[in-house]
């Protein structure tokens, strides 16, 4: 009897989590180093298209002086950017992917999904199918990177003055080795002593004015940015703490798109509850611990001809989330009053911390500026270990609408499961288990709020039952008798996807 599962080759093994994503179109999406390898289920031999990620231009935030450039807040920042030719090359020629996430369908230009990509470089940008173009290759429709420097800019960076985390990237701590951008601190210290003032020579800085000869932009190579840094003009002189401000208020670490928002009214396409959708919000996660929100629109009309992209894009709030990285973020929706929809956000963070906020899906939908996050907070779990949170898994129970169910998964390999009565705002901790030896890389809920299933670092799947208020390992099932609709058959299939070269 053949297998029910399917194997397909990658170039390269998936090294980050949220590297596997299934679509409500039914593509399967697998970051890979430098490529996107977008799947189709249906076809058993093949890859449905392919994203290469071209090297970033980084973004010229300001001027720092020589003498900050041994500041702590720049020593990772100098690190990175102080390397071989050969790294040097390789890095400029071959970003990685570090997280990817499925818009909800509809909201390509052909009635498809989009993907959104971020970057180890910290860029986000958003992709869809070349339905029109006779390639292979997927199309590029807004960098949402640049817009946020857009916004920044204008601000003059007043919204990047946020605590900077000067630790190390903790998601490559478990997950990739190599990268002296996520060395911990004490070793880049060590090591910007021994090379000393040795790595200054092949650092080309050149001044805009009289005024600022002894003025540097950031440490960079001799390479094809020390140009561009300068076509802009001049720019202030900044400290080497606001440096580092901005520089990781642009960093983007994760993506999320969240569920359509219901609406009562508007034009839209109808959904459950007799309510219509027409807008859905990407959180972008960044190293600063702010969350950046994006309200996209669906297009007004389809085509397959020859038409533009016209997505319509809104940055509806900039929240400040956590001290540190965000590492996580999970998205549900929440409707009692089919008047006034909530829309639940759970982000978690390098120190374990995670956090649970609520916003009014009409607020949302009504914001046209940033001018504060529509945002509140709910509920902030905070880690008794600091073990980093790796996976956060937010639903709403279909036994008991008004009940949460909030799973998170640590760097340590242990789950924690909260339970929350939405309208009395009780939290009750179901418990902690140690359920895999190495760090949680997968986490989702399924079968409203039934089933829990859980992969890692250590190559294992496991499947919990909810139980009243505790969890219980049961065996995965060869087959899934019951499934109700394609998000559990996703979901059920997709932690089977573990960090090797085949994903199955």
């Amino acid at each position: 009897m053949s297998s029910s599962f399917q194997a397909s080759i990658l170039v390269a093994s998936p090294s980050h989590p949220n590297s596997v994503a299934w679509s409500e179109e039914n593509l399967v999406a697998v970051a890979s180093g430098h490529i996107v390898t977008i799947l189709n289920p249906a076809k058993r031999f093949g890859s449905r298209g392919l994203i290469t990620i071209p090297p970033g231009k980084p973004f010229s935030v300001g001027f720092i002086e020589r003498k900050d450039l041994l500041s702590d807040c720049m020593l990772h920042i100098a690190l990175s950017r102080d390397s071989s030719p050969q790294e040097k090359q390789y890095r400029e020629n071959r970003p990685c992917v570090r997280s990817i996430s499925w818009s909800p369908i509809g909201f390509a230009s052909n009635s498809g999904c989009l993907l959104a990509v971020c970057t180890t470089e910290g860029h986000v940008r958003l992709y869809r199918m070349p339905f029109l173009e006779f390639s292979t290759e997927w199309v590029e429709v807004m960098d949402i990177s640049n817009m946020l420097y857009s916004y920044l800019k204008t601000t003059n960076f007043q919204a990047a003055n946020f605590r900077v985390s000067e630790g190390a990237d903790p998601s490559q701590a478990c997950f990739d080795e190599g990268d002296d951008d996520d060395l911990p601190i004490s070793i880049m210290r060590k090591e910007l002593k021994r090379r000393r003032l040795n790595a200054l020579p092949v650092m080309e800085v050149k001044a805009c004015s009289q005024k600022q000869k002894n003025t540097f932009t950031a440490p960079r190579l001799r390479s094809r940015f020390s140009k561009k840094v300068f076509e802009d003009g001049c720019q202030s002189l900044i400290t080497a703490d606001e440096y580092a401000s901005r520089n990781a208020m642009l960093s983007s670490l994760i993506v999320a798109w969240s569920p359509c928002l219901p609406q009562t009214s508007g034009c839209g396409i109808s959904s459950a509850n007799g309510l219509t959708s027409s807008c859905s919000v990407l959180a972008v996660g960044g190293k600063s611990g702010v969350l950046s929100l994006w309200r996209i629109h669906k297009p007004e009309s389809y085509s397959i001809m020859n038409s533009p992209d016209s997505n319509k894009t809104v940055l509806v709030g900039l929240l400040d989330a956590h001290d540190t990285w965000i590492t996580t973020i999970s998205w549900s929706l929440f409707i009692s009053d089919a008047s006034d929809p909530l829309l639940l956000l759970a982000t978690g963070c390098s120190n374990g911390s995670v956090k649970i906020w609520q916003a009014c899906c009409r607020r949302l939908e009504e914001s046209s500026e940033p001018s504060g996050s529509p945002f509140s907070l709910l509920k902030e779990v905070k880690a008794a270990d600091f073990a980093m949170a790796t996976m956060v898994s937010l639903t709403v129970s279909g036994q008991s609408p008004n009940k949460m169910l909030l799973a998170i998964g640590k760097g340590s390999g242990s789950i924690e499961v909260w339970t929350c009565d939405i309208l009395l705002r009780r939290f009750e901790k179901a418990g902690s288990y140690d359920a895999h030896n190495h760090a949680v890389t997968g986490l989702s809920w399924a079968f409203d709020g039934r089933c829990l299933y859980s992969c890692s670092q250590d190559d294992s799947t496991r499947c919990w039952i909810l139980h009243e208020n505790s969890l219980c390992e049961v065996p995965i099932p060869s087959n899934t008798p019951g499934v109700e609709g394609s998000a559990d058959v996703r979901t059920c299939i997709l932690v089977h996807a573990s960090l090797s070269p085949t994903v199955s």
